[in-house]
This record gives structure tokens, C-alpha cells and sequence, in this order.
């Protein structure tokens, strides 16, 4: 349990992809509009993330002791498994 505790936590001083965008890249258009659609793309995967976590029909879904799945979402908060819900 302990190693499960370590591996599923972010360290407070992560960064993550596609959460700002470097200065420089601003200045120019066509890196700015394809930063943004990358960015709108990830809120797109986290909110799948997030329906997935709610359909009780997904494989896994049913029964106790089951955990949604907040590893790898993409703006999931730093040292907990998601948006400010430590486990």
C-alpha cells in the first residue's frame, strides 16, 4: 500500500503539459492557436476521464473499494490523485 501511496502521488512542484504557455511562443500565431487547441484537446481528455469514472457499466466499475481513476488527467492538483481529492 505504502509503494501504491508514492507512485499515485504528484509532486508539488510538477508541471504540466499544456498547462502554460511558454512567453516566447505567445508572439507567434500559428504556435499560440496550436498551443490552445492542444490545450483544449487535454480539458477534452480529462472530461472523458471523468465520464468514464461515473459509468458504473465500464469494466471495473462495480463494487467496493473502487477508486476513480485521477492519475493521468491532465490538470489533476499536485501531491494528491486529482483535483484536490487526496486519497
Amino acid at each position: 500500500m505504502a509503494v501504491l501511496d508514492v507512485l499515485s502521488h504528484h509532486s508539488p512542484n510538477e508541471e504540466y503539459i499544456g498547462e502554460e504557455m511558454e512567453p516566447s511562443w505567445g508572439e507567434d500565431p500559428v504556435i499560440k492557436a496550436a498551443f490552445e487547441k492542444f490545450k483544449g484537446r487535454l480539458k477534452e481528455i480529462e472530461g472523458i476521464i471523468d465520464e468514464r469514472n461515473t459509468n458504473n457499466n465500464q469494466k471495473n466499475r462495480n463494487g467496493a473499494g473502487i477508486m476513480p481513476y485521477k492519475l493521468l488527467k491532465p490538470y489533476s492538483g499536485p501531491g494528491v490523485t486529482g483535483k484536490g481529492v487526496p486519497w
